[in-house]
């Protein structure tokens, strides 16, 4: 990791867990496995790991892997014999398989990553978590809502460690936004809005037309949920962790409305989730328009927060230098019979408010967690220890995702499953 990003010991800092796992801030329970008392506990030991899929994702976990000393990796699976060959390349010394049983079949595998196609995370996972090995899965979890939550039964099954790839739950800027949000400084929160938007059609060049569905599988329903399950889930999981809870219905709709070219997933959708106090989590994600970027938009009554940004507003702004205000003042004699949107909002307020930094004006270079939920998955692994929600906060994004795309395909208002509800404590 690159040295001025924020080095794991003031992460942890900033955290309050140096002085131990009982200095955990109850917003962040997940955080107990990167505790100063875990990391000694664990000095001096090997995980032994598989990865399982070294895709393109596969290989960003791959190279926090290769520099934690606390690892050793022992496979890499793939049935594509490229993607191997690139991951040899940053771990030469592991050994290569492409059935992922073998893997499973070595007593000196501790833990797998699975880092394949959405469809077949939950057979890989559940018969890791048979053989014996901690797992961490990568978002989402898996393609149906009863394959999560067979995944789910079979890591409180067998008590293996069980992570999903949901890095918001460490990364720094998020933390910090939350702790502000609990404490009230921005007062109730009445509204999430989250959207993402690229410019792209998402395909992968593919070498021979055999080898489409396998490389660019995240375009076919087989295989994928699209736009719901590979981008939604990092974003709607913002309602658990703030609302402290699951929505009572969503309703959502999409459609392919420029990328044209044999796909089967929306490149457009946009889903809501209401909640039992009609508060909501909203998403919209449009792939032929990149101009606003990815966001999620905090909205309490005292102010706005952006982690993504870095950066939260508050509702009331200092008073303007006496000048401009005279300029405003007079403009608004001038103008003042004239509607724009209505009283309660002025557009000159709007562009003065530039906001705060949630860590500082000294704050570290964007890091989205990645680098640090690796850690913990390790030391986790390492004690057998399973810190509390992190694998609840991953099932609820993945069950949340799909029933997003569900109110889609279905075209009607989806009410949250029973079947689908585990004992989760929010508070």
């Amino acid at each position: 990791m690159k040295k001025n990003v924020l080095s794991r010991r003031e992460f942890l800092k900033e955290c309050g867990l140096l002085a131990g796992a009982t200095a955990v801030a109850t917003s962040f329970p997940w955080m107990t496995a990167l505790s100063e008392e875990n990391q000694k506990a664990t000095d001096g030991e090997k995980l032994r790991v598989a990865v399982v899929g070294p895709g393109s994702r596969g290989r960003y976990h791959l190279n926090f892997l290769v520099r934690n000393p606390k690892v050793e990796v022992k496979w890499l699976c793939d049935i594509y014999q490229p993607s191997l060959d690139k991951a040899l390349e940053i771990a030469p010394e592991a050994k290569t398989c492409k059935d992922y049983r073998v893997v499973l079949d070595d007593p000196e595998v501790d833990a797998i990553y699975v880092v394949t196609p959405l469809d077949t995370h939950k057979q890989i996972t559940v018969d890791a978590f048979e053989a014996g090995k901690h797992v961490f899965c990568e978002k989402s979890l898996s393609h149906t809502c009863p394959d999560a939550l067979e995944m789910y039964n079979a890591h409180l099954r067998t008590g293996k460690v069980f992570f999903v790839g949901q890095q918001r739950l460490y990364d720094p800027y998020y933390l910090e936004a939350i702790r502000m949000i609990e404490e009230g400084v921005f007062g109730p929160i009445e509204g999430i809005k989250t959207f993402w938007y690229r410019n792209a059609d998402w395909r992968r060049a593919v070498p021979s037309p055999e080898l489409e569905r396998l490389i660019n599988w995240r375009l076919y329903r087989a295989h994928s949920c699209g736009l719901m399950t590979e981008l939604a889930c990092h974003q709607v999981q913002l309602g658990t962790w703030i609302y402290k809870d699951i929505p009572e219905t969503i309703m959502g709709s999409g459609a392919i409305t420029f990328w044209k070219d044999g796909r089967e997933v929306e490149d457009n959708v946009n889903v809501i989730y209401t909640y039992k106090d009609g508060r909501r989590v909203s998403f919209e994600s449009i792939i032929s328009n990149k101009f606003y970027g990815l966001e999620e938009q905090i909205m309490g009554h005292l102010g706005t927060v952006e982690p993504e940004k870095g950066k939260y507003y508050f509702e009331q702004t200092p008073p303007m230098p006496g000048f401009l205000r005279m300029i405003n003042d007079l403009e608004k004699d001038i103008y003042g019979d004239l509607s724009f949107a209505g009283p309660s909002w002025d557009p000159e307020i709007a562009r003065q408010n530039h906001g705060e930094f949630i860590l500082g004006k000294k704050r570290p270079p964007r890091n989205d967690g990645s680098g640090y939920l690796n850690d913990a998955f390790v030391e986790a692994s390492l004690t057998g220890k399973q810190p509390p929600m992190v694998a609840e906060e991953g099932y609820y994004a993945t069950i949340m995702s799909l029933l997003g795309q569900q109110a889609i395909d279905e075209k009607r208002i989806i009410t949250f499953p029973e079947e689908f509800k585990i004992d989760y404590n929010y508070k």
